[in-house]
């Protein structure tokens, strides 16, 4: 109470103190009021960040946190539905005719243990997509999105003499296994709940000073794809080897050749990536065993590079296998996403809202990257898409980096934790300048 107090008075001293000087009294008010609601609702959206933080989970098992979104999502008084493709939640916020605009924040966590020393770290442990225990944590940042959809949901609820029309808020499961959002569409997204003329999204970066957000306009994130490959040998002793067939050397050997694929068949003008994230075979040191398993996630920007290093793929494991006089391997794609695109006139537009927002010299032209995003999925039916970067990190420790210091954790990493008050309160700034930008004023009548 007493904090509140202080703040409020804080803000009448400005305002009145504004007034002596004799600004400019209709932009002053609505600065002086933005302000105020920040200072108000910023302490919230921290700890609820940090509430969200602290208790990360899974794909497919977001139960607590889509309760968490939607009981936020009602209080700013959208109409919410809970359940749709598994723990989605939409809310929906009228404010009279106009256009959809949908906004999405994704809610799922990674299987890594959190090695940050934040007083709110995650401390979850949960079984992974394997079976295996694990430690559970916000390393890619949804913590941050969900903060901001709801920060965003609770301006334009405050501000809706500022736009009319309809506002659909996502929180989306299972985005890192990137079959969240087709879940949600095919449980009726598009059909039960108004259809968007836009939708919008944002995603933390771990290379962009916290304050400032990056754009770009065309192909953003890269098609990912999961492939899995069970290599076969013939198991026996390890003093023995000729007695067997020894699928360890083979896949050693499999690893270092599909490392070739981008580097010699690739075009140097594209874009591709081949890595082998996981290899898994033999039970002791003088055992041979029957088998190992390889887990790649292949990326590209192009269809056809995608089809290209699929079938390379497929040819280098049956190659060895050959040469080895080992049994055909078994190559499973499986997980798969296309490319992610900011369709160049929704970017167009919205882009000015940002600047005029945040400052030119904190709207930024970036790179694009081979993550991969599943957001892309929302275009369906042509509703254009725009996904722009949230920078996340102070700006000493990027400038430090630069000069060859301590390396940034990079998304992913158990290391990662962004700069939290500068990041949501730019991220609702700037998603709720972009969401008014595509909606009418409100009538005066």
């Amino acid at each position: 109470m007493t904090y509140r107090y202080h703040e409020k008075l804080l803000a009448g001293l400005v305002f009145l103190a504004l007034l002596a000087l004799n600004c400019n009294r209709d932009a002053i008010g609505a600065d002086q009021a933005d302000s105020v609601w920040y200072l108000n609702e910023m302490p919230i959206l921290i700890r609820f960040y940090q509430d969200l933080h602290r208790n990360p989970e899974l794909s497919l098992a977001e139960k607590r946190t889509s309760g968490v979104i939607a009981g936020a999502l009602k209080n700013i008084g959208a109409e919410v539905t809970t359940g749709v493709g598994g723990f989605g939640v939409v809310g929906v916020l009228k404010n009279g005719d106009g256009p959809t605009v949908l906004v999405r924040s994704d809610m799922d966590a990674l299987p890594l243990t959190e090695a940050t020393g934040a007083a709110y770290a995650s401390q979850a442990k949960s079984m992974d997509a394997e079976g295996r225990s694990t430690g559970v944590m916000h390393a890619c940042g949804h913590d941050i999105h969900m903060a901001c959809l709801v920060g965003c949901a609770k301006w334009l609820a405050d501000h809706r003499a500022l736009w009319s029309g309809t506002v659909v808020l996502i929180g989306q499961p299972a985005e890192e296994r990137v079959i969240g959002a087709r879940a949600m569409l095919d449980a009726g997204l598009y059909s039960r709940f108004p259809k968007p003329s836009a939708a919008l999204a944002l995603h933390v970066a771990h290379d962009l000073p916290a304050g400032s957000v990056g754009y770009i306009s065309g192909p953003a994130f890269a098609s990912s794809t999961s492939v899995d490959i069970t290599v076969k040998g013939r198991g026996g002793h390890g003093a023995l080897p000729h007695n067997a067939n020894d699928p360890i050397v083979q896949a050693a050997m499999l690893v270092v050749d599909l490392q070739s694929i981008v580097s010699r068949q690739v075009s140097p003008v594209d874009t591709a990536v081949v890595t082998v994230g996981s290899i898994h075979g033999g039970t002791k040191h003088n055992i041979i065993p029957d088998e190992v398993h390889l887990q790649l996630t292949v990326r590209a920007f192009r269809e056809e590079t995608r089809e290209l290093l699929l079938d390379s793929i497929r040819r280098k494991a049956e190659g060895l296998a050959h040469a080895h006089k080992a049994t055909k391997p078994l190559v499973e794609v499986k997980e798969g996403i296309g490319r992610t695109v900011n369709t160049p006139e929704l970017v167009a537009r919205v882009l000015p809202s940002l600047v005029k927002e945040l400052g030119e010299e904190r709207v930024e032209l970036v790179e694009p990257t081979t993550g991969a995003e599943d957001f892309g999925q929302f275009g369906e039916g042509g509703v254009p898409t725009f996904m722009f970067r949230l920078g996340t990190v102070n700006q000493g420790r990027l400038d430090e980096a630069k000069k060859g210091g301590k390396p940034l954790p990079s998304l992913h990493s158990s290391g990662y934790l962004p700069v939290a008050d500068m990041s949501i309160q730019t991220g609702v700034k700037a998603m709720s300048a972009a969401v008014v930008r595509l909606l009418p004023a409100k009538s005066s009548k």
